[in-house]
C-alpha cells in the first residue's frame, strides 16, 4: 500500500472515530496483519479494495 493511501485509511477511520481493530475485524483479517498492510510490508490488493469499499475511499 502507498504511503498516501496507508494517510487516507488513517484519516479515514479518525473521521469515523474507528479504530484499526475494528477495520481489522470488518476485513475477518487480524490487527498485525491490517498493520502489515497499511505498512507496506504486505501485499493484498483484495484486502486494500475492501478496505476502500469499507472507508468509502475512492
Amino acid at each position: 500500500m502507498s504511503q498516501d493511501l496507508a494517510i487516507e485509511v488513517r484519516a479515514a477511520l479518525i473521521r469515523a472515530r474507528k479504530t484499526q481493530s475494528w477495520l481489522a475485524k470488518q476485513l475477518g483479517i487480524s490487527s498485525p496483519y491490517l498493520s502489515d498492510i497499511l505498512h507496506g510490508r504486505r501485499h493484498s490488493e483484495e484486502q486494500v479494495r475492501n478496505i476502500k469499499k469499507i472507508l468509502d475511499i475512492k
